[in-house]
Order: C-alpha cells, then structure tokens, then sequence
C-alpha cells in the first residue's frame, strides 16, 4: 500500500514540474496553454457611494373599516353589512375606483367580560370587524374622502390609519442611482489621488434601493361639535426619501 501512494505522489511532482518546465514560462496541458490567476477579487480600490432625492407622495392609502357588536351573529353583521355598504358608496362617490378598494381584514369574535363579583364570564354579545384600504390617487381629495366615509358609516366607522407613498418612483431611482455613482466615484478618485496611483475603469458594481412603503399616521379623528359643520380633515403627505447605495471596485493603473 505505502508503494502506491508513493508512486502517486512521484506522478503528481512530475505532473507539476512538467507544467512549470513549459516553453515561454508559461504552463502547458496537453499542448495548450493554462492561464493560472493568482489575483484577488479584493484587489483594486472599492467604495461605496449613496444618492438620496426627496418626493411628495402622489398617492395616499387610507385604512378605514366599520365594527359593530349585537347580541346576535346575524344582528351584527347585518349591522356591519349596511354601515361597510355605505362606506363604500361614499368612496365611489369620491373617485375611488372599485379596483381601488380592497378588504384587508374580516372577523366575527364572541365578546364576554370577567364578573369580580360573581366570578363568571358574561356574555356581551357578537362584534363584527370589516377593514378595508382604500387607494387614494387624488391624494388632495384626501381629508374630503375621510369626512365622507365617516358621515357614511355613522357611529360604526373606524378609520384606522392613513399611509403615503409614490405611485411611481423610477424618476427618483435614476436620480438617486447617478447621485451615488457620482458619490462613489468622488470617493475612489480622493483615495486614488491620496495613494499616488491612476484609476482604471470600474470592474465591480451592485447597487442596493430603499424605497419606503407606505408611512401610516394613526388616530385619525373626525370631530363636529353639535349643529356646527365641521372643517375639513387636514391631511398633509409631507416628503419621502428614496435612496440608492452602491459599491463600485476600481481597477488601478
């Protein structure tokens, strides 16, 4: 056994040598070069550069709902069933197209409450909760669409939360993108200078986008004191920011 592997391992050394013994110095198989590459992939001068651009959102998401409790199931959700219509009556009427609209989320819970006194669980009844969201492209119809739904659903109305967000941030993704090239290439250059070495073209980029969902804003509140309209529901979008992160490797010369 100690025979053999010995006479490998003499194979393998003459293998070896028989590639570092071609013509020109360069190793041959077979007849035919071999191009062996020692380099590293961490060679060169990387970087990172970041673009950042702000945008008024265009588009607003509105998460409204109705809830309604009955000693009964189908009290309930006969309840809930007409208030939700309504609702959605009222978005239509608005300019919220149907496609628009979408459910989010639907429950028939069994409500009951802990009695200290007798020590027993009452039972209260049946809640129906119906949660829909609600895409608002005429994002200043905003607090108009908010007013109408709550005048709609009555005291069965639940507006949970209004988000915000770009309808379509490409525009901004390409001004980001170039801004953090840009950045990026700043950055190699200042290190190249500061080294004493010329930059070559890039070998190596990737690119990372954030692109924020939509920001919800809570408690949403619809007030009218008695026999005096109310003012609309301010609603202000404020600014989004898209950002673009790359890594750029720079060969030197």
């Amino acid at each position: 056994m100690k025979k053999h592997w010995l006479f490998a391992g003499l194979v393998l050394v003459l293998a070896v040598a028989g590639l570092a013994g071609c013509s020109n110095g360069a190793p041959s198989l077979n007849g035919e070069q071999v191009k062996i590459s020692l380099a590293s992939q961490q060679e060169g001068i990387w970087v990172n550069g970041t673009g950042k651009v702000s945008a008024v959102p265009d588009i607003a998401y509105l998460q409204l709902g109705v809830e309604a409790q009955a000693m009964t199931v189908s009290e309930a959700r006969d309840q809930a069933a007409g208030a939700m219509e309504q609702v959605i009556q009222a978005l239509k009427d608005n300019g919220i197209e149907e496609k628009d609209i979408q459910t989010q989320y639907f429950s028939i819970n069994r409500v009951t409450r802990w009695d200290n006194t007798r020590q027993e669980e009452i039972f209260m009844g049946f809640r129906v909760n119906n949660t829909v969201t609600a895409k608002i492209r005429n994002i200043e119809n905003s607090g108009a669409v908010i007013d109408a739904v709550a005048t709609a659903g009555g005291d069965l109305t639940r507006i949970n939360s209004i988000g915000f967000s770009i309808d379509d941030p490409k525009q901004y993704q390409e001004q980001a993108r170039a801004d953090a090239v840009a950045d990026a290439a700043a950055k190699a250059k200042q290190l190249a200078d500061a080294a004493g070495v010329k930059l070559s073209k890039p070998l190596y980029i990737t690119e990372n986008t954030y692109i924020p969902g939509p920001i919800f804003r809570q408690d949403l509140a619809v007030k009218e004191a008695a026999g005096v309209p109310a003012p609309e529901t301010p609603i202000s979008p404020g600014e989004m920011e898209i950002s673009v992160n790359v890594q750029i490797a720079y060969g030197m010369e």
